[in-house]
């Protein structure tokens, strides 16, 4: 197993290890761990370990790190920052493309949100950014690309479903590079118990829309459970989710395995 799935395995461990004394506060903490807009200061390092990838069958590994930090703008309105650094290795996906591992494309998306929320529906709409800083060619698109990205959700008793939205389309970069145009859309579905501990489904997927039309969807089918805890004054969650990738291009993996530990800074 990688060092990284290692190290947020041992994360999960320890929230089921937690005693019961934020048991209330817990289940409270999962809301805002699951509401990708929540005003609060997180920071989740996610792993995804896809298997089945390329002509060989190998792992691709990518750790998404995705600080999202909030502003208050006016008493009506908010700005929440969700950036995404992803850090990736890549096996071989052909003869002249050997293994290799760096940063890929940085992305941010800025969601103008309302303030005075309820919980029949909370949403935000705004920007969404890619910038071209892979550090090698195979691990991004060359491309800066812009778009829209939107979130909307809905918290009923212990259910918390909503769904995140982004389109891309490039606008400079590179030159040799293919243009790009995707969509990614991301479903959440949670079940939450006491104690902190829920249930979670979130399949992330995605279109191509310049890839050839066999090619161009991801579909996952799948999910997990998850339990957000205390450490000492800090807040922290852990997930592991599982899915099946039903539709997917020729090289890309047939399942994935997602392991996420969150640090959260609520007030």
């Amino acid at each position: 197993m990688r060092p990284v799935v290692v190290i947020l395995a041992s994360a999960l461990i320890l929230g089921i290890a937690q005693n019961r004394a934020h048991a209330q506060e817990g289940s409270n903490l999962s809301q805002l761990v699951q509401n990708p807009i929540a005003k609060v200061v997180s920071v989740p390092f996610q792993s995804n370990l896809s298997f089945g990838v390329g002509p060989k069958g190998d792992e691709q590994e990518v750790l998404y790190v995705q600080p999202v930090v909030p502003f208050t703008l006016s008493d009506d309105w908010n700005l929440i920052t969700r950036t995404i650094v992803p850090v990736v290795y890549e096996p071989e996906l052909a003869p002249e493309v050997g293994d290799t591992g760096g940063l890929g494309d940085v992305s941010l998306a800025l969601y103008l949100s309302p303030a005075q929320v309820s919980k029949s529906l909370i949403w935000g709409i705004g920007p969404a950014f890619t910038f071209p800083s892979a550090t090698s060619r195979v691990l991004g698109q060359g491309r800066f690309s812009t778009g829209v990205s939107a979130v909307a959700l809905t918290i009923q008793g212990p259910w918390l479903v909503g769904a995140l939205a982004t389109q891309i389309t490039s606008v400079s970069g590179d030159t040799d590079r293919k243009d790009v145009s995707q969509l990614l859309v991301q479903p959440f579905i949670n079940y939450n118990f006491s104690r902190g501990w829920y249930l979670t489904s979130s399949p992330i997927i995605t279109a191509n829309w310049k890839a050839a039309g066999s090619q161009q969807w991801t579909v996952p089918l799948g999910g997990g459970a998850g339990r957000t805890f205390r450490v000492g004054k800090q807040a922290m969650a852990v997930y592991v989710q599982a899915f099946d990738n039903v539709v997917r291009p020729h090289d890309a993996g047939n399942w994935i395995l997602r392991l996420q530990y969150q640090l959260l800074f609520p007030k």
